[in-house]
This record gives C-alpha cells, sequence and structure tokens, in this order.
C-alpha cells in the first residue's frame, strides 16, 4: 500500500521530492491531485511505500524543517 508523505504545491516541487527521497534509496511516485486542467500547477501528492513512510518524513523533516 502507498502512502502520502508530502503534498507538493506543483509539479516540480514534486518531483524535486522525489528525486531526492529516491536519492535516499526510497520507491517514491507521484499522483496530481485537484482540479485537472490545472496541468502541472496543480499540486501533488508524493507517494512511498507505508514500510518506507516513516523513513520518508524523517528525511523530509531533516531536510525541510517540517
Amino acid at each position: 500500500m502507498w502512502t502520502v508523505v508530502y503534498i507538493a504545491p506543483n509539479r516540480s516541487t514534486g518531483e524535486m521530492i522525489k528525486e531526492l527521497l529516491e536519492n535516499e534509496g526510497l520507491l517514491v511516485m507521484l499522483r496530481s491531485i485537484g482540479v485537472p486542467h490545472m496541468g502541472d500547477s496543480a499540486n501533488v501528492e508524493v507517494l512511498v511505500p507505508e514500510s518506507e513512510a516513516e523513513e520518508a518524513h524523517e528525511f523530509i523533516a531533516s531536510s525541510f524543517g517540517r
């Protein structure tokens, strides 16, 4: 099961978070949310397997102060 670990404000931020998490060895998937016509400006969910969610949260918190 995939778990949302971060909601990015747009596709480019989501891609950046995805790359950082993948560099840490995590599996990552992005999923657009919100209004379809917004394209790359729509919010994007960053998801990881449930077993990696805690590690992803810790990495995001240490990297972005959240």
